[in-house]
């Protein structure tokens, strides 16, 4: 499973880095894709880890999760972009306002998976309600490190 998870990972990556050099309204229904893929991908692996241990019951309350998360997804996919576009001009102030907005989506990453933890814990349980939230904090940190590694650090040009 976690070879999988690392080449859905590694996709997503990609695409991310494509979309950095479309139109706006292109970039729009690139993200919707990219996220429809990612989402299926994740749906796929979930239900793979996890088999006949969940009913109808998780599932619904698992794609009422992937309908915030994507929404989260959007905006952090438009911070990367407009990060990437312009990271040898960050300075000062627009330094300040990338770190506020990097932290909300962060803040409020954590606090969806925390809430539908505790749902998932109340229609099938604390095991699964575990598996899910260790499942989505390590796709969250893989994505993370892979995007990590492959940004210019601000300033580093100077």
């Amino acid at each position: 499973m976690e070879n999988r998870i690392l080449k859905t990972v590694l996709s997503t990556i990609l695409l991310l880095v494509t979309l950095t050099s479309m139109q706006a309204q292109s970039v729009s229904e690139e993200v919707d894709l990219l996220q429809s893929l990612y989402g299926m991908e994740k749906k796929a692996l979930l239900s793979e880890f996890l088999g006949s241990t969940v009913d109808d019951a998780f599932w619904t309350v698992y794609d009422a999760y992937e309908m915030e998360r994507k929404e989260l997804g959007k905006d952090r996919i438009y911070l990367l972009t407009s990060y990437v576009e312009d990271y040898e001009n960050i300075k000062g102030t627009k330094a300040d306002e990338l770190i506020k907005k990097a932290e909300r989506l962060n803040k409020s990453q954590n606090s969806l998976i925390s809430k539908y933890t505790k749902k998932v814990r109340k229609v099938v349980g604390s095991e699964i309600a575990a598996q899910f939230y260790q499942i989505e904090h390590y796709l969250l940190i893989a994505t993370r490190a892979e995007i990590f590694e492959n940004l210019h650090v601000i300033c580093e040009i100077r």
